[in-house]
C-alpha cells in the first residue's frame, strides 16, 4: 500500500512539474544591415472588444510562437462583450503588459479606429492613452492618436466587409489624412489575404508595409501551427530590441511582410535577407572533365526559397528550378559542358526567387556565386 501511495504521489509531482513547462518555437530570420530582425504582430484582439481570449493569452501565444512584440488593438467602437466585461479601452494592455514583461515579450498599447469606408479601419499603436481616441468624429480620433505620436496604419484595405470585390480602393479621405501626417502604413497582408494593389501603393506613396494576424480566436484555432502553418507577421529591422526601436523602424519603413509562403518588401531588405540566410561552399567546386560535382547550399532561414533560373551558363550545366528548403541543406549537381576545360572561374547563376516579392506578384532576381576549378 505504501508503495502504491508513493508511486501515486510521485506521478502527481512529475505531472505538476511537467505541467509548468512551456515551449517556445524559434523563428529563424537573419539580422541584416546592422539591424536586429524582430518578429512582430501589430493587430490582435481580446475579449475587451470582439476577441475570444483574455489579454494575457495573447502575450503567451506570442512568446510560444517566437515573436518579439505584439500590439493589442481592440476596437474602440465595436464592443460585443460590453454587457459581460466592464469596458476600458486601455484595460487589455494593462492586463497583458506585465505578463509580456515576465516573458520578455514587448506588448505595445494600441487601438483600432473602426469606421465605415472611407476611411475604413485603422490601427494606432504606441499610444499613451487609447481612451482619448473614443470620440464621435473619426478625424478627431486620428488627431488624438497623432497628438500622442502614434504610428497609424490602414487595416485590411481589401476586406470584403467594406469592399465587396476584395480589391482595395483609395479615397479622397486617404489623401486628406496623408496630407495631415496621420497615415504611415498599410497592411499589405491581413490574416490570409495579400493585396497586390496595396503593395504597389506602399512603394509609390512611401508607406510602411505591414502583415498582421488580426487574430480574434485562440491562435491555434485560426492557424494550424503544429502542422507548419504560421500567423502572418511583420519583420522589423530595428536598432535594438525595444519598443522605441520598433517604433523608429516603422516610421523609417524598415519592414518586410511575412505571409503564407511569401516574403514581401523592398529589394534593399529582401536581397540581404536572402543572402544572409544561405551558406554556400567556402572552397572552390572541383570539376573533372565531364564528371558531375555536387554543390551544397544550406538555407538557415524560416522560409523555403523557390528559385527559377533566368539564363543558362556558358560552361556548366546547372539545375533550372530549385527549392532551398527552410532549415535544410540542398544538394544538386553541376557538370562541365565540354571536356578539356582547365583553370579557375567564378560562376554567378542568376535566379528569380518567386516567393520573395519586390513588386506585386514579381519575385526578386538573385545570384548564386561560387568558384569552380576545372581539372
Amino acid at each position: 500500500m505504501k508503495l502504491i501511495t508513493t508511486i501515486c504521489l510521485t506521478s502527481l509531482l512529475i505531472g505538476n512539474l511537467f505541467g509548468q513547462i512551456r515551449v517556445r518555437e524559434d523563428i529563424n530570420f537573419p539580422d541584416i544591415l546592422g539591424y536586429q530582425t524582430l518578429k512582430c504582430d501589430f493587430h490582435t484582439h481580446t475579449v475587451f472588444s470582439d476577441g475570444e481570449v483574455w489579454p494575457t493569452v495573447r502575450a503567451e501565444e506570442a512568446w510560444r510562437e517566437g515573436l518579439d512584440a505584439l500590439a493589442i488593438t481592440d476596437h474602440l467602437e465595436y464592443l460585443p462583450h460590453k454587457h459581460d466585461i466592464k469596458t476600458g479601452h486601455d484595460r487589455s494592455h494593462e492586463i497583458a503588459h506585465p505578463h509580456g514583461e515576465a516573458l520578455k515579450i514587448i506588448v505595445i498599447r494600441g487601438g483600432e479606429i473602426t469606421r465605415a469606408m472611407p476611411p475604413g479601419h485603422f490601427n494606432a499603436v504606441f499610444l499613451s492613452s487609447v481612451e482619448k481616441l473614443a470620440v464621435d468624429e473619426w478625424r478627431d480620433a486620428f488627431k488624438a492618436a497623432a497628438d500622442q505620436g502614434a504610428f497609424i496604419f490602414w487595416n485590411h484595405p481589401g476586406w470584403r466587409g467594406q469592399q465587396a470585390d476584395g480589391v482595395a480602393k483609395w479615397y479622397a479621405e486617404h489623401d486628406e489624412i496623408m496630407e495631415k501626417g496621420w497615415f504611415h502604413g498599410i497592411e499589405v497582408a491581413n490574416a490570409r489575404e495579400y493585396y497586390p494593389e496595396v503593395h504597389q501603393w506602399c512603394l509609390d506613396k512611401k508607406l510602411t508595409m505591414l502583415s498582421n494576424s488580426d487574430v480574434h480566436q485562440p491562435i491555434h484555432q485560426e492557424y494550424l501551427i503544429r502542422q507548419g502553418d504560421h500567423r502572418p507577421f511583420t519583420l522589423v529591422f530595428a536598432k535594438e530590441r525595444s519598443e522605441a526601436a520598433i517604433k523608429e523602424a516603422l516610421f523609417d519603413r524598415r519592414t518586410v511582410v511575412y505571409t503564407g509562403e511569401m516574403l514581401i518588401g523592398e529589394e534593399r531588405f529582401l536581397k540581404p535577407l536572402f543572402e544572409k540566410s544561405l551558406e554556400l561552399p567556402e572552397g572552390p567546386l572541383l570539376l573533372k572533365k565531364r564528371d558531375r560535382a555536387y554543390l551544397q547550399i544550406r538555407n538557415n532561414s524560416q522560409q523555403d526559397f523557390h528559385l527559377r533560373r533566368l539564363a543558362d551558363q556558358d560552361n556548366i550545366e546547372t539545375p533550372g528550378d530549385i527549392i532551398l528548403f527552410a532549415g535544410k541543406t540542398v544538394l544538386f549537381t553541376v557538370r562541365a559542358k565540354e571536356e578539356g576545360m582547365s583553370g579557375e572561374e567564378k560562376i554567378s547563376i542568376v535566379y528569380k526567387v518567386d516567393n520573395l516579392k519586390v513588386r506585386p506578384n514579381e519575385g526578386i532576381a538573385v545570384s548564386l556565386t561560387f568558384d569552380i576549378v576545372y581539372q
